[in-house]
């Protein structure tokens, strides 16, 4: 005699299905964007820096050497050719032998990375908490003086680049202040966080060029729940205020608006790279400006993936994170 099944379990099974499709159908799409990004990268690369040869051996080389340099670093192959072997390379965790220094691309990236890596994770972790708060207070205030101060207040943010919030943060503190270092330089064999100052004005110039895009979603999401008819019901029957927001507003405005802030959270990966490069911090913007002067093709082609690899996994976590917190939202079966 069988035994039936539990209802709970039955829809538990059904209702991660979907999830997985939807999982499932988001790393397809990544791979196929990797895979694109990986073709134009390798192309554009080939195309613009030139013969790496001959800058490797400088301009008096002669053509006997260019050739047997071009044939020690497989320049002599077809580009289809070297293109399949770098990436089959890359996907074992090979990216090659920088042709500038003769070390190894991975290390080199890999350290530079972490270096990066801290600049955002510090940024994300004040921008989250920042963004939200901001955009919540605004929302909450619709059309008052303290949401049109802050809508002022990010429309201008918007519109100033990078480059001029930290050329204008280092005049400020570093020149005329001189309290903090206007070059985020360390020592060797010493991690950026032994020199937590040389953090501060870059991740600034970063929270100041993301956190208007993220508060102006926030804000607009609240403001539109605020408004709801359940909302109005429960101020109707005289629920307190911070339970309506806690229990009503919340829960509506923020989900729907995750994918979104994980979209322009992974703008803050060509931000950092543009702070990198303003302050002379020691991340992957260092390694890529030198690669790029030495015609370091390797070393270019592994920062320009990796970049689009991080920035196709931000907003994969931001889509299935929308989804886990957002109940009511549908995915196709």
């Amino acid at each position: 005699m069988k035994t039936a099944a539990h209802p709970h379990a039955e829809q538990t099974s059904a209702g991660w299905g979907p999830l997985w499709r939807f999982v499932g159908r988001r790393l397809v799409l990544g791979v196929v964007v990797l895979g694109a990004v990986s073709a134009i990268v390798f192309t554009a690369t080939e195309l613009a820096t030139g013969d790496a040869a001959t800058a490797s051996l400088g301009s008096e080389a002669t053509p006997e050497a260019v050739a047997a340099r071009r044939a020690e670093l497989g320049l002599d192959r077809p580009a289809v050719v070297q293109y399949a072997d770098w990436l089959g390379s890359a996907l074992r965790g090979d990216l090659g032998t920088s042709y500038v220094s003769g070390g190894s691309v991975a290390d080199l990236v890999f350290s530079r990375s972490v270096n990066s890596l801290v600049l955002a994770g510090i940024t994300l972790a004040l921008l989250v908490p920042l963004a939200v708060g901001l955009g919540v207070w605004a929302g909450l205030r619709a059309s008052g003086a303290a949401d049109r101060s802050i809508s002022l207040i990010t429309l201008t943010l918007v519109s100033i680049p990078e480059f001029v919030t930290g050329s204008v943060l280092v005049l400020v503190f570093a020149v005329q202040l001189d309290w903090l270092p206007a070059v985020s330089v360390i020592g060797p064999g010493q991690g950026v966080l032994s020199n937590p100052e040389i953090l501060v004005l870059p991740v600034i110039t970063l929270l100041v060029g993301c956190i208007a895009h993220n508060t102006r979603l926030v804000r607009a999401g609240v403001a539109q729940s605020a408004t709801s008819d359940a909302v109005v019901t429960a101020r109707l029957n005289g629920v307190p205020e911070r339970r309506v927001v806690r229990k009503y507003i919340l829960p509506a405005a923020i989900p729907p608006v995750i994918p979104l802030l994980a979209r322009y959270t992974a703008l803050l990966v060509g931000s950092a790279l543009v702070a990198e490069t303003l302050f002379g911090f020691p991340g992957l913007a260092s390694v890529l400006v030198q690669a790029s002067v030495g015609r370091d093709v390797p070393t270019v082609q592994a920062v320009g993936l990796l970049v689009a690899a991080l920035t196709v996994l931000v907003n994969l976590a931001g889509d299935l994170l929308g989804v886990l917190v957002d109940p009511l939202r549908r995915l196709p079966r």
